[in-house]
């Protein structure tokens, strides 16, 4: 299946002592984020972007998967990029960061802290009830991509929503949340003041979620949902580096090493 311009998976072997986990979200691809990617791997770490399954072809390619699908696939490179780096943190935008916090509530201490960008956390709660019976009579539904306030960026993504898919991505969310307990380590959420795909009560639910003692919490005035590509990108981007330098320095000191 041919992939859609720009959403070929992105994969830069640097530091062996920082490894970096990106997640893209539902409906997108490695296009949103790879930005955020390139600016890490300029800076000597190591980057793994991957393509979700279902991912950047065609929405029929994604009304096939499902949560496991996506969640497998970034089990498999979190495993990988921790054989090469010592220290290796999670993540994501949107679903990606709803990802890349289980990825956290599961791996423990093997994640050394996450970073989040406008974190899904709930589902509409009209279309949620209807979807159990709706995907079986409708296949998709209108999909919101390219939710950037500035003038130019476009997001690469699906205009059509499976509904086979959204089902299963309501189900992840659910999990996540009853997760969010089990994540101990160090965060920085980042969200948007106006984000019209994901409310922002849903960083609200992860900063009041979570166990960790370590929160930054920053709001971003200038960007709407896909911050990776908007006004505000590259304050995104500087604040995950300092972040997640800053723990690696910490722990190297711990460490002796």
């Amino acid at each position: 299946m041919q992939l859609l311009p720009g959403c070929e998976p992105m994969r830069h072997d640097g530091s062996d002592e920082i490894g970096v986990l990106v997640c893209h979200g539902f409906c997108g691809s490695p296009q949103s984020v790879k930005p955020w990617g390139r600016y890490l791997a300029d800076r000597g770490l190591s980057v793994r972007v991957p393509l979700l399954p279902g991912h950047g072809t065609r929405w029929e390619e994604l009304a096939v998967t499902g949560w496991q699908d996506w969640y497998a696939t970034l089990d498999r490179e979190l495993h990988a990029l921790r054989r090469r780096c010592r220290r290796v943190f999670v993540a994501g935008l949107s679903m990606g960061g709803a990802l890349a916090l289980r990825l956290a509530a599961k791996h423990g201490d093997a994640v050394g802290g996450v970073v989040v960008v406008n974190p899904a956390m709930t589902f509409p709660r009209v279309p949620g009830y209807a979807l159990p019976v709706a995907r079986h009579l409708v296949r998709t539904t209108k999909g919101i991509i390219s939710d950037i306030r500035k003038d130019g960026p476009e997001e690469v993504g699906y205009t059509r929503v499976p509904l086979a898919a959204a089902h299963s991505l309501r189900e992840l969310l659910n999990l996540t949340r009853g997760e969010l307990p089990q994540v101990t380590q160090p965060l920085l959420v980042l969200h948007s003041r106006v984000d019209h795909v994901v409310p922002p009560g849903d960083s609200a639910l992860v900063l009041a979620g979570v166990s960790s003692t370590d929160v930054t919490e920053t709001v971003l005035a200038d960007s709407y949902h896909v911050a990776t590509l908007d006004h505000d990108a590259e304050k995104v981007f500087a604040d995950s580096y300092a972040f997640i330098t800053r723990l690696a320095a910490r722990k190297a000191a711990r460490d002796g090493a």
